[in-house]
């Protein structure tokens, strides 16, 4: 896995991680990669300062298997708001903008989903007047 800093046409900044760099450039060409903040497709890779891995003592180690704690209250926030998110709402995968078409139209039962959607299908259920946000992180089944 790869983290690079992003940059949108209006200067939006933003971190996201890839499976290589070459997944990065696959992303890209087929127009899958958006701006965190605005949704714009037109994203590049930013300037990034290098990360250096620095040796921890043994007892400053998580213990193997361990999950690392949000450590900034803006992180944590943005963990309960994901586990809120996946325990009180239905995941609709890749159905998420035909299925909030139909809520929309009352032809499914009216409920909180949650999915993935194409930036141009989710610019389309905006300009139909559907209620749609883009959420700050990955579903869970995408996650690592």
């Amino acid at each position: 896995m790869i983290q690079f800093t992003l940059k949108c046409d209006r200067d939006h900044r933003f971190d996201s991680w890839f499976q290589s760099a070459a997944a990065f450039d696959k992303l890209k060409a087929s127009g899958m990669v958006s701006c965190a903040v605005c949704g714009s497709t037109s994203v590049d890779k930013a300037l990034m300062a290098p990360r250096v891995a620095v040796s921890r003592a043994p007892q400053d180690r998580p213990e193997p298997g361990a999950l690392s704690t949000p450590s900034h209250p803006a992180e944590q926030a943005l963990a309960e708001l994901k586990k809120r998110i996946e325990s009180q709402s239905e995941y609709v995968g890749m159905n998420f903008a035909a299925e909030a078409r139909r809520i929309h139209a009352g032809d499914s039962p009216e409920r909180p989903i949650y999915g993935e959607a194409r930036p141009d299908d989710a610019r389309k259920l905006i300009e139909e007047g559907v209620p749609v946000a883009p959420l700050p992180f990955v579903p869970g089944r995408k996650s690592n």
